[in-house]
């Protein structure tokens, strides 16, 4: 009896044991993998790495600092492809790869089917929300591969969400990628309101309702002058030089601006965007949407993207070397600690992983560069074109054999070519020729070169891996270093040069080791990085390796 006893007890313990096993391994009471509750990707659009460097003694503890000394900093950190603009950037972030396979050549290009100019992220299918404008009909239906967030999102069956968050539309939508719950973006003018479109709502939520009668962005309709004593931002140039833009209805381009006086000569709320005032909405509502969209409530991962545009229309307007590209860059360190701060209470301090990177940097004015002696300049486009022109007309004897240049790429009338019994390989050689000869042309190669030749190092792997054979052009030319197709006041970018490609790369939180590396990495592989942190498949066009030395 006691044998008997004994066996019945010990039975008993396996079944218990076996059946705490097995609770343990139910999906309701989640795995072993440890993931974090959010991720949040943050893009600073046109932060150059130096940035973090050039303004560090004027950056607080909880903002920039905290990813650079508690995270891991990536201080080798390129963009691998041309042309680095702002809607490849975030499309490439995101989808860890580049424009070849994701399809996003610029954040304008033309489409060679329809013969017309389209953007990235326009969509006349769909209906604006939250606004009668325009600016409402966009939707990321032109990305032709999913981003981590679209695999995160499949992976728990569609019960982590996905936010997107940015004044501009393409830094919102290309981000969340196309499963997203929602995209929101500003519509500026004289409306000053978070807007989204059709692709993902009827409707806008109460939440955001809510934020855009709040009074928000009148808020910010205030004077923007330095946050510390301007003496003492000796990081950057005077205040009044020749080499900045400024806003209409101000003689100068100098501190401080009083942004209610000038609205309505500089598009009402749109004045906001050139301003930090911009970011400090964009925080605004990223920390709203935390609470309305209950991001990180469970231990299902959520993803929200946030990418702050105003850097990039301050560095258009004022330049790499302004006060007010330093007053901006000082501003968003104190955003972004309150954002940091929101997610510690709302989420919990060590729930949740943060990575911060640019979609492109910029080049220093070269206006001022030429000032202190380096080569640099502006293309007389003007001229050229005159030139190449007559080139066609004599050379081939027609003047139509192109239909569109932009971007750096010619587009050539195929049809037309092939009528004419041209071979198409043999006129794209020629305009390399012909285009190599003029001055400021550094480089020159032809769709055939691309599409056939496997290139390793160099501007040349840059070029292929921006170049889509079906979206691309015929001819792809590289200027010579700072000289760029612009005004002479302001920065830009777009190039291949270190200036465009080398960005910040902040790793933070949740199964992220402390340190830093100078090993080069690229911006394709911070999804297959975030990928591999969740145990998620990686994005379907992905090109980057995990870094896993900053994973714990």
């Amino acid at each position: 009896m006691k044998k008997f006893l004994v066996f019945v007890l010990i039975s008993i313990s396996c079944a218990n044991l076996f059946a705490q096993k097995s609770k343990k391994a139910t999906p309701e009471n989640g795995s072993d993998w440890n993931r974090p509750k959010l991720v949040v990707g943050i893009v600073v659009d046109q932060m150059r790495y130096d940035y973090l460097t050039r303004f560090y003694n004027k950056y607080g503890n909880d903002g920039f600092k905290r990813l650079m000394n508690q995270g891991f900093d990536c201080r080798n950190n390129h963009f691998n492809y041309i042309p680095t603009y702002t809607g490849p950037g975030h499309a490439s972030v995101y989808t860890g790869t580049t424009p070849k396979y994701h399809g996003i050549i610029g954040n304008n290009w033309y489409d060679k089917e329809i013969k017309e100019t389209i953007y990235c992220a326009g969509d006349e299918g769909v209906s604006p929300v939250g606004t009668d404008s325009p600016s409402g009909k966009m939707s990321p239906h032109r990305l032709m591969t999913t981003t981590f967030g679209d695999e995160n999102r499949m992976f728990t069956q569609f019960k982590g969400k996905t936010i997107g968050v940015a004044l501009k539309d393409r830094g919102a939508i290309l981000p969340a990628g196309h499963t997203a719950n929602a995209a929101y973006w500003f519509h500026g003018s004289d409306e000053g309101r978070w807007i989204t479109s059709s692709f993902y709502m009827k409707e806008l939520p109460q939440w955001v309702i809510d934020f855009n009668k709040s009074g928000n962005s009148a808020s910010y309709m205030k004077t923007w002058d330095t946050y510390y004593n301007i003496d003492t931002y000796v990081e950057s140039g005077l205040d009044l030089n020749e080499f900045e833009g400024g806003f209409k209805g101000k003689e100068t381009a100098t501190f401080p601006y009083d942004l209610n006086a000038i609205k309505e000569k500089n598009g009402y709320f749109d004045i906001l965007k050139t301003t930090p005032y911009g970011n400090s909405m964009t925080a605004d509502f990223a920390i709203a949407a935390l609470d309305g969209e209950q991001l990180g409530q469970d231990k299902i991962t959520d993803v929200l993207t946030v990418s702050f545009s105003s850097t990039d229309y301050v560095g258009h307007n004022f330049g790499v070397n302004s006060k007010e590209i330093e007053d901006t860059y000082i501003r968003l360190d104190l955003d972004l600690a309150r954002l940091f701060k929101a997610l510690d209470d709302k989420v919990g301090e060590g729930e949740y992983t943060v990575f911060l990177t640019a979609d492109h940097g910029a080049v220093e004015v070269p206006a001022y560069l030429h000032s202190v002696k380096i080569p640099s300049g502006y293309l007389n486009n003007s001229d050229s074109k005159k030139k190449f022109d007559a080139f066609m007309k004599k050379d081939f004897g027609h003047d139509d054999l192109v239909e569109n240049i932009s971007n750096n790429q010619v587009f050539l009338n195929r049809e037309k070519i092939k009528e004419l019994g041209l071979d198409l390989d043999d006129v794209q050689d020629a305009i390399v020729e012909e285009l190599l000869s003029y001055e400021n042309v550094y480089k020159a190669y032809t769709a055939q070169t691309m599409a056939s030749t496997s290139f390793t190092t160099g501007v040349e792997e840059l070029l292929e891996n921006g170049f889509n054979q079906k979206r691309s052009g015929d001819v792809l030319v590289v200027q010579d270093p700072a000289f760029i197709s612009y005004g002479r006041t302001g920065s830009t970018h777009g190039s291949g040069f270190n200036y465009d490609t080398h960005v910040p790369l902040l790793f933070y939180g949740k199964g992220i080791k402390q340190g830093h590396t100078f090993e080069r990495t690229v911006i394709p592989d911070i999804a297959s990085t975030i990928s591999s942190l969740l145990g998620v498949s990686f994005p379907s066009g992905a090109t980057g390796r995990p870094l896993g030395f900053l994973l714990k």
